[in-house]
């Protein structure tokens, strides 16, 4: 299978994103952390493959002694779990670092000062965590709208709506064949 043409590559820093949104925070104060991780690999995994981004969600290893880790999402999220005592920030900052010469384009998420100045410093797009969550809400709700227009234009008609035996038996009515 060839790799997908990726119009972006979104480097999205994981902890930053949990702290700035608010369904995120609730869940994070509620003692469940890695519900909100959960969810916030759910929302990116939509929204990266709506967008058609390789996005990269990164989580540093904060007080945890696990060595780095990649797990593969699906083909447009992979998740990033920094070595212990690396954080997420220093991780992004190679990233960029070692993207420089790429010719793609790369957009770091994070409110984060000083991330925003060393991600742009490299050449890097930079999007607040507010910003990211009002674009996954609107490629949320658009996709949604987009699905139900759909629907309504394969129901147009009642016989669509009726189960295949169905349809056999009035096709079968209207052509006097009973």
């Amino acid at each position: 299978m060839a790799e997908p043409d990726y119009l972006a590559t979104l480097c999205v820093d994981g902890y930053n994103i949990v702290g700035s949104w608010p369904e995120l925070t609730q869940l994070r104060d509620q003692g469940d952390l890695a519900a909100a991780r959960d969810r916030l690999m759910e929302l990116m995994v939509n929204y990266s493959a709506y967008q058609q981004f390789q996005t990269h969600l990164v989580f540093d290893a904060y007080a945890q002694a696990n060595p780095a880790a990649v797990e593969t999402v699906t083909t447009h999220l992979s998740v990033h779990y920094t070595d212990a005592g690396q954080t997420a920030d220093s991780y992004i900052e190679r990233y960029c670092a070692r993207w420089r010469s790429n010719p793609g384009r790369l957009i770091v998420a994070t409110s984060d000062r000083a991330q925003q100045l060393t991600a742009m410093g490299y050449g890097a797009e930079w999007m607040s965590a507010q910003q990211l969550n009002a674009d996954v809400l609107a490629t949320t709700r658009q996709h949604r709208r987009q699905r139900r227009t759909q629907a309504k234009g394969s129901q147009r008609f009642l016989a669509h709506s009726l189960s295949p035996e169905a349809q056999v038996r009035l096709q079968k009515m209207r052509f006097g064949l009973q």
